[in-house]
C-alpha cells in the first residue's frame, strides 16, 4: 500500500493536488454547490506511442477496459452506473487515453472504485477481445465511409508522414486483425503505472477522501515509466488527393503547428477564431454568408508535446472547388499583409473569455480542464491567469504568429470525385510553393 508523499494547495483555494507514493497524482476541485461529481482517470498514453506492430493498441484498450475486470462483467458495470443515474465513457487520443464518469454527488466513492477496477485489473477474456476487435473493425469501415473522416486521415498522413502522430488512432484493419491478448496485455502492464497517471475529480467532494480511495483502488500499481517521444522531422507531403464519388469535394490546408506550451498559443487562439474558429471569422463570412459555396467551413488547431497541427477545411460542390480554393487564399494573404482589424481583436478576445467561462459550468468540464493541465503541463493555470494571457494578446503579436505558422510549408488534402490533376486543386499547390 502506497502513501502518501506531498499534498499541496492548486493555483485557487478549491483545487487541491497530492502525489502518492508510487507516483500517480490526484487533482481535485471542490464544487460545494454542485449536485453532480465528474472523476476522470488520464493515463499519459495515446496512439503516438504505439509501435507500428501494434498501431490502435490505446484505442483497442480504451474499448476493452469497460468489458469487464476480474470481479465484474461488461454488463455488471453498465447496470451499476445505470442504477445511479451516471453516465461512463472514455476516448484515445494521440498521446492520451481518458476514463471519466458523472454520477451524483454522493455516489463519488463508487465511481472512484470503479475506474479503479476497471483501469487497474481489466480481466481480457479471449471472447470479448474477439467481439470488441469486429466492434473497431466496423469503426474503421464508418470512418473510411464518411469523406470527412478519410480527408483527416490522409491529411495527418501527409503532414507527419513515416511518424506516429500521422497514424490514425483507431489503427488498421491489419494491426487490429493481427492483435493478440498477450500483445495487448503487455501493452496494458507496460504503459497503465502510476507515472502515467493523473486522477482529476470536480464537484461535491473533499480532496482527502478522495486520495483515501485512490490508494485503497491503484495504491498497489507499479510506477513504470513515462513515455519517450520522438519529435517529427520530415517534411510535409505537398499534395495528397483520394477520388471517391461524393456530391461534395472535401478539401483542407494544413501546417505545423504549435507544442502545448508554445508562449505564442495564446495569439493564434486569437488569430484561429479571426480566420475560421467562430461565425464571424472571415472564412465563415465570406465562403458561406456571402457566397453560399459550403455549409461547413472552418480552421482549427491542435496542439501536442512537441509539435502541432493547423488546418482548415471545407466542403463544396465539385463545380465550387476553383473558387473557394482562391477564397481560401486570398483570405491568408489578406491576413498575412493586413493583420487583424481592431474589431476582430476584441471580438476574438470576447469569444475566448466567453466561451471558457462558459464551459466551467459543470462538474464534468471542471475535471476535463483540471485532469488535461496536469497531464499536459504538470500544473494548473488559473482561471485568473488564463484570462490574462488572452486579454494581453496584442495585434502585432497576432500578426507575428499568423506569419510564423502560414508562411511555413503547407500540404493541400482533398477527397472527391476527382482525379489527382484537378485544375483548382494543382492551382491550390503552386500556390501553397509560391
Amino acid at each position: 500500500m502506497t502513501d502518501l508523499v506531498t499534498h499541496s494547495v492548486g493555483p485557487e483555494p478549491s483545487i487541491d493536488i497530492s502525489v502518492l507514493g508510487n507516483g500517480i497524482r490526484v487533482v481535485t476541485e471542490r464544487m460545494p454547490e454542485a449536485t453532480s461529481v465528474s472523476v476522470g482517470y488520464y493515463v499519459g498514453i495515446g496512439s503516438r506511442d504505439e509501435p507500428a506492430a501494434l498501431a490502435g493498441a490505446s484505442h483497442f484498450l480504451e474499448h476493452l477496459l469497460f468489458k469487464g475486470t476480474e470481479d465484474r462483467s461488461a454488463r455488471s458495470i453498465s447496470m451499476a452506473v445505470d442504477a445511479v443515474g451516471g453516465e461512463m465513457n472514455a476516448f484515445t487520443t494521440r498521446e492520451h487515453t481518458a476514463y471519466y464518469t458523472r454520477l451524483p454527488a454522493a455516489h463519488i466513492d463508487f465511481g472512484v472504485d470503479l475506474l479503479g477496477d476497471v483501469l487497474a485489473r481489466p480481466a481480457f477474456r479471449p471472447h470479448e477481445i474477439d467481439a470488441e476487435r469486429e466492434v473497431i473493425l466496423e469503426e474503421l469501415l464508418m470512418a473510411e465511409d464518411t469523406p470527412d473522416d478519410m480527408l483527416h486521415m490522409q491529411l495527418l498522413e501527409a503532414v507527419f508522414p513515416g511518424h506516429a502522430l500521422g497514424r490514425e488512432t483507431l489503427g488498421d484493419r491489419e494491426t487490429i486483425e493481427a492483435l493478440a491478448r498477450d500483445e495487448i496485455a503487455g501493452f496494458h502492464r507496460e504503459h497503465y503505472q502510476a507515472a502515467n497517471l493523473i486522477v482529476a475529480a470536480a464537484g461535491d467532494l473533499h480532496h482527502d477522501r478522495v486520495v483515501e480511495r485512490v490508494v485503497d483502488a491503484l495504491g498497489d500499481l507499479g510506477t513504470g515509466t513515462r513515455p519517450t517521444r520522438e519529435k517529427p522531422t520530415g517534411a510535409l507531403e505537398p499534395f495528397v488527393v483520394v477520388e471517391r464519388p461524393n456530391e461534395q469535394v472535401h478539401v483542407s490546408y494544413a501546417w505545423l503547428g504549435l507544442p502545448q506550451d508554445d508562449p505564442d498559443r495564446y495569439a493564434f487562439y486569437v488569430a484561429n477564431h479571426v480566420l475560421g474558429g467562430g461565425m464571424s471569422s472571415r472564412l465563415f463570412q465570406e465562403i458561406r454568408e456571402e457566397r453560399g459555396l459550403a455549409y461547413s467551413v472552418y480552421s482549427s488547431m491542435s496542439s501536442y508535446s512537441d509539435t502541432g497541427l493547423v488546418t482548415i477545411y471545407a466542403g463544396t460542390a465539385p463545380r465550387h472547388l476553383a473558387e473557394v480554393t482562391e477564397v481560401l487564399d486570398d483570405t491568408l494573404d489578406e491576413l498575412l499583409a493586413d493583420g487583424i482589424t481592431e474589431e476582430e481583436h476584441q471580438v476574438a478576445l470576447g469569444y475566448l473569455e466567453g466561451s471558457m467561462l462558459l464551459g466551467l459550468e459543470d462538474s464534468g468540464s471542471r475535471m476535463g480542464r483540471i485532469g488535461g493541465s496536469m497531464l499536459v503541463r504538470g500544473e494548473i493555470t488559473s482561471i485568473a491567469d488564463h484570462l490574462d494571457r488572452i486579454r494581453a494578446v496584442t495585434i502585432d503579436e497576432v500578426t507575428a504568429v499568423m506569419k510564423r505558422v502560414f508562411l511555413a510549408p503547407r500540404t493541400v488534402a482533398a477527397v472527391g470525385p476527382f482525379t489527382a490533376d484537378e485544375p483548382a486543386l494543382a492551382a491550390a499547390v503552386d500556390r501553397s510553393r509560391a
